[in-house]
């Protein structure tokens, strides 16, 4: 097992402005220019909401992330997702993965957290969300996550469970083929989270065929993604059937969504061998990738933006940051229950 390093918050909170965290960076510098996005902030408190012990600062950045987020939320639970660094709020409220993102965050803070001031604030916002039902697979699979956090801690919530249950037959959608095991003719972003939240909602609502073959397509997406004994995972371009797929520019929100889907499949089967694909994940992190290239900045804390044909971009944006925190989160927790 790779020895992931604990996970240090120090350039996450550096890329934190006065409304929330910035979206990009120049290096380790702040674009501030580029203003923030709902997604990132999402992505934010959902990686302070896992931290058992916050430190004050950690804290200072989950309650500053809640409120950016109360901003975004519109009356009926959708979310606007940008927002420029002068805090103009840019384009409209929608259920797209920033609503997601949202309900994710919102209900892993509700189930976990036991701040009663930020609890007050985040139980209205993540109710009003939970009404919504997205058309997009994605945005449903991120929200099934939230959604199960707070079944986990009250199986009787009516509002997650619906979520969960409209997320059920979104997310059931046939293989292209016994060669292409994948209910999509090309492999996108985030790819895992799709098996990963088709297993998580066919085990609450107690559907074993769809947490079935949830099981066989992850495990299909990560036999396609680890041939050479390390992780290549989908490049940004994404990857079809019939195409040869380029290896580069190789995303931390990738190896990330891996990791997440590996530790779900291994807590809902008790297989050991899923937790071998979680450490592929944080070798990738570490320089056990095609470039034998680390990928994170040990000086500062922050993750680089993406695995190119010449090396990591060095620079070290919000969205890789995160990646790479939760990465390291989840292999602590791991290592402390063992």
């Amino acid at each position: 097992m790779s020895h992931a390093p604990p996970p240090d918050f120090a350039h996450l909170l550096s890329l934190s402005g006065p409304l929330g965290t910035f979206e990009h960076a120049d290096h380790a510098r702040a674009r501030i220019e580029h203003g923030y996005c709902t997604d990132d902030v999402a992505r934010v408190l959902l990686v302070t909401a896992r931290e058992t012990q916050p430190s004050p600062e950690v804290r200072e950045l989950a309650s500053s992330s809640l409120e950016f987020l109360r901003g975004a939320q519109g009356p009926d639970g959708r979310v606007v997702n940008r927002r420029a660094a002068l805090g103009t709020w840019l384009g409209v409220a929608t259920d797209e993965d920033c609503w997601g993102r949202t309900v994710w965050s919102l209900g892993t803070l509700v189930a976990r957290w036991g701040d009663d001031e930020l609890l007050a604030l985040a139980t209205p916002m993540l109710e009003r969300s939970l009404t919504v039902v997205s058309p997009w697979p994605r945005a449903m699979a991120f929200a099934t996550f939230g959604a199960a956090e707070v079944l986990d801690r009250d199986p009787s919530h009516e509002g997650a469970m619906t979520l969960v249950t409209a997320a059920a037959e979104i997310l059931d959608r046939p293989e292209r083929s016994s060669s292409w095991r994948w209910s999509e003719d090309r492999l996108a972003y985030a790819n895992p989270a799709l098996p990963e939240a088709m297993m998580t909602a066919g085990a609450i609502v107690g559907n074993d065929r769809m947490v079935e073959n949830a099981l066989r397509q992850l495990e299909w997406l990560l036999d396609l993604s680890s041939g050479d004994g390390h992780l290549s995972v989908t490049p940004a371009e994404g990857r079809s059937e019939h195409r040869a797929a380029p290896k580069f520019d190789q995303q931390p929100i990738e190896v990330a969504a891996m990791s997440e889907a590996c530790l779900r499949a291994h807590a809902l089967t008790g297989d050991e061998d899923w937790i071998k694909g979680h450490d592929l994940c944080v070798g990738w992190f570490l320089g056990q990738n095609d470039l034998g290239a680390p990928m994170f900045n040990a000086e500062t804390g922050g993750g680089y933006d993406g695995l190119t044909a010449k090396g990591p971009n060095l620079n070290q944006g919000a969205e890789s940051t995160i990646a790479l925190l939760t990465t390291f989160q989840q292999a602590r927790q791991l290592e402390l229950a063992r």
